[in-house]
């Protein structure tokens, strides 16, 4: 039997065309605008796209022109092939931008895959991130009549291998200096109250990840002055989860500040854009003189031992 592993993220425009693509497409998806009207949905998002694609534009222009997270998709995707070499097929599948579901099925259906991994990014479960990707996989396919065997993870925050990783990148970003002169932020994306209060149970992932890696810190003697965690990403007037980081940096009682970019697998505006230049003059206006952010897994070593193990524990 032919397999796959699909790893499944959100996406970020290819280029500058592209933005107002991503805008629409995520705008337009009912996990994240929850509307009963589809009609509704399309105005509101044609609205948000209108309103926020030359901004965004901007935003893109000034980390590159594009998302990394296509490029570094694509280079997490190689090494994991070649860690994997000829027994099972890897690729990856975007929600907003390409490569999207429908391309790639047409891919593995020409392929002959019987029996796919499909493994979201998302080291939380959240119905906006997760189970809309997963869910747009598998309606696609089925759309398609095409009906292999599929293996699904929904989160992965309480993996031993993952926060080995993070605990590693933790420690390059700290370098030689002394944990004590700094404090610790986790930066985690933002999610409306409202969805948390409706079940989602994103930030309890979000806030039990934050325990379990401050216990590896602690065995790693890594003490920080502190270690906190917030919310980045707000978008609109709805009440979200809190603390935000801008309200966290303004009560950090040192001047040393080390963020890590805790929601995401792969380097994204969010955290190339947000957190490496909004945040960061955010902070120096705050008199924080040195502030790092931690890089994303993207394609390394131990992420891809991480998937290669988390592939085996799936068959």
């Amino acid at each position: 039997m032919k397999e796959a592993i699909i790893l499944l993220n959100m996406g970020g425009p290819n280029n500058l065309h592209e933005v107002e693509l991503f805008l629409t497409n995520m705008f337009n998806d009912p996990a994240i605008i929850r509307t009963k009207s589809s009609l509704l949905r399309r105005f509101i998002a044609a609205m948000i796209t209108l309103s926020r694609t030359e901004k965004s534009q901007e935003i893109y222009r000034r980390i590159g022109g594009k998302s990394p997270i296509v490029g570094l998709t694509t280079s997490l995707v190689t090494k994991l092939q070649e860690a994997l070499s000829d027994e099972v097929m890897v690729d990856f599948v975007m929600r907003y931008t390409p490569p999207m579901a429908r391309k790639v099925i047409e891919k593995l259906q020409r392929n002959g895959v019987e029996k796919v991994f499909l493994i979201p990014l998302y080291p939380h479960y959240s119905s906006t991130t997760t189970a809309s990707s997963l869910d747009d996989f598998e309606a696609t396919a089925h759309a398609m009549g095409w009906s292999p065997i599929m293996v699904e993870i929904k989160h992965f925050f309480m993996n031993d291998r993952y926060n080995t990783l993070l605990v590693s990148l933790i420690q390059e970003t700290l370098g030689r200096d002394h944990p004590q002169e700094f404090e610790l932020i986790f930066s985690a994306h933002g999610l409306p109250q409202k969805i948390v209060d409706q079940g989602d149970p994103y930030q309890r992932h979000v806030m039990a990840h934050v325990d379990l890696l401050t216990t590896k810190l602690h065995e790693a003697n890594l003490y920080f002055n502190a270690i906190h965690l917030a919310y980045q990403s707000k978008v609109g007037p709805m009440k979200w989860l809190e603390p935000s980081l801008e309200s966290m940096l303004q009560g950090v009682r040192t001047p040393n500040v080390i963020i890590v970019p805790l929601a995401f697998t792969i380097d994204n505006s969010e955290t190339d854009f947000e957190l490496s230049i909004e945040y960061a003059e955010i902070a120096h206006e705050l008199g924080i003189t040195d502030y790092r952010v931690c890089s994303c897994p993207n394609d390394h070593p131990l992420f891809v031992d991480f998937l290669v193990n988390t592939y085996h524990k799936m068959k």
